[in-house]
């Protein structure tokens, strides 16, 4: 939802010097797998990466531009709004494509959840979300921060954006990728690999907190829950031309970018996205 009435408003106020661009560019590292979702804050480029080992574990830690980077959107505007106007992403290598992606509000994760054990690992959430506090359209995303044999399921227990404590997320079951940075909560096997959000129980669409933690099946390896509200989604189909989509004027909508978001992408290769740049550029605007 935006507040500009109408696209003479917008111009004039990027006429007046509300409004940024900034690039980025991503070059993974990490042999991926085709068709799993793949978290692209944990790769080397501009911005810098993101790790989810750098708290004490299973300890809510907050993530915020100031403090942690991601695609840097510009300083605070508040009480005005800042809105997302464009987004451009490219690359010369076709090995991944064509190549969904998701532009995230990265809020705040668990550390170091380990696969090893079936006992309950209760979570500590002294920290809460800094942004979307009331949980509305935030999602949980499992990243892997060591790799694991796969195969393993586990569950979760939740706050809803409702303030319901004690709901429980579906069963997930994790893939085999050793990649780190993979989602582990979608697999190719039981074709939900177009699934990058792990399923909440029926009749929940947002996420204050995670209470616990249960793996059913003991395996190797560490993984971290990171909670995230979408904000826009972009689509490299191809190496013959960039991809760009103003929001305002093919969506007819203009997402919000709160102050002191860290933005960053997840997507969901069709190859390795080893040695793969992804560039591109990002503009804001405010009212």
């Amino acid at each position: 939802m935006t507040t500009f009435a109408n696209i003479n408003e917008l111009v004039t106020a990027e006429e007046n010097g509300k409004m940024r661009e900034y690039t980025w560019m991503k070059t993974p590292s990490q042999t991926t797998t085709a068709r799993l979702w793949f978290d692209l804050a944990l790769s080397p480029g501009n911005p810098a990466p993101k790790y989810y080992f750098d708290a004490p574990p299973l300890i809510a830690k907050a993530i915020a531009q100031s403090t942690d980077g991601g695609i840097y959107h510009g300083a605070n505007v508040s009480p005005s709004t800042k809105y997302l106007r464009k987004i451009l992403a490219f690359t010369a290598t076709a090995t991944a494509l064509p190549m969904k992606m998701e532009l995230l509000d990265y809020l705040l994760y668990y550390p170091s959840i380990d696969d090893s054990t079936t006992d309950p690992q209760v979570l500590d959430n002294t920290v809460t979300l800094p942004r979307y506090t009331d949980g509305k359209g935030v999602q949980v995303i499992a990243v892997s921060v060591a790799g694991r044999t796969g195969g393993q399921s586990f569950f979760f227990t939740y706050t809803n954006s409702d303030g319901v404590a004690g709901r429980t997320s579906q069963t997930i079951t994790q893939n085999s990728s050793t990649a780190i940075g993979v989602i582990l909560n979608n697999t190719i096997n039981n074709n939900i690999s177009a699934v990058a959000f792990c399923g909440l129980q029926s009749g929940d669409t947002g996420i204050r907190s995670i209470e616990s933690v249960t793996m059913l099946g003991a395996d190797v390896g560490l993984f971290s829950l990171v909670l995230v509200k979408p904000i826009a989604s972009t689509l490299i189909r191809g190496i013959d031309a960039p991809v760009e989509i103003d929001y305002y004027i093919h969506k007819n909508e203009l997402p919000i970018i709160q102050d002191d978001a860290f933005l960053n992408f997840i997507c969901l290769p069709n190859g390795t996205l080893a040695a793969t740049a992804l560039i591109g550029d990002l503009k804001c605007v405010w009212s």
